[in-house]
């Protein structure tokens, strides 16, 4: 236990850490979004699968939903005590400093962090607990997933701002990712292009995928 504890306070357990819970969201992330791509098959579906969702035995559901939350508060914890102690390290910034070889995404990763933390409070609101009430827009319960998904994706700025959010999640993706294997000691310099491209299609196909979603009201695909 003792060792376990003198692991977490080291700049490299909190990595280790910060990459594991980050791949349980990661797989959360992929899974909610092929759940709720079933809108496009229509009312009787969407609802069914809400439904199955909540009928699962009380131990499955519930136990999912405590894993993804202790999952998603160690992976905030983990980055906001690396960033805290990075800026400790060196209190005053550089007068200059270059990013030759850093990626767009790598640069914004705490921005990005930033930004869906504050997205996951509101999107919890929005469509959780119980729903955030916007112009017409009136939360009917989980039996009735594919109204509330119309009603609260027919108010323009909503839909602007998950587009916004599900970009963000895609730069934080793709540089998560490759992180990962990075913290877990898999990278080389031999595979590393196939691990890059491979994020970059993941982050990109879930990107894609979610902002479909909300789009997909805007162009009258579901209503």
């Amino acid at each position: 236990m003792k060792k376990a504890l003198s692991f977490l306070e080291t700049t490299i357990g909190k990595k280790v850490v910060m990459a594991l819970s980050g791949l349980v969201l990661f797989g959360f992330v992929i899974a909610h979004m092929l759940g709720n791509l079933q809108v496009l098959m229509g009312p009787e579906v969407f609802n069914a699968y809400a439904i199955g969702m909540h009928s699962l035995p009380a131990p499955i559901f519930w136990g999912g939903r405590a894993v993804i939350l202790i999952a998603f508060v160690l992976h905030v914890t983990m980055a906001l005590q690396l960033v805290t102690r990075t800026a400790a390290a060196r209190p005053v910034p550089y007068t200059k400093k270059k990013n030759e070889r850093t990626t767009y995404a790598a640069l914004t990763m705490k921005m990005s962090g930033l930004t869906l933390l504050f997205f996951v409070l509101y999107h919890l609101a929005h469509f959780t607990f119980p729903g955030v009430a916007m112009g017409a827009y009136e939360h009917l319960g989980y039996t009735q997933v594919y109204s509330n998904f119309v009603n609260g994706f027919s108010i323009p700025w909503v839909t602007a701002l998950y587009v916004a959010a599900m970009i963000s999640l895609g730069f934080h993706l793709y540089h998560g990712s490759f992180s990962l294997f990075q913290t877990l000691g898999l990278v080389h310099p031999k595979r590393n292009h196939i691990i890059k491209g491979a994020a970059q299609i993941v982050a990109l196909t879930v990107t894609t995928g979610n902002i479909i979603l909300p789009l997909s009201v805007t162009f009258g695909l579901v209503s």
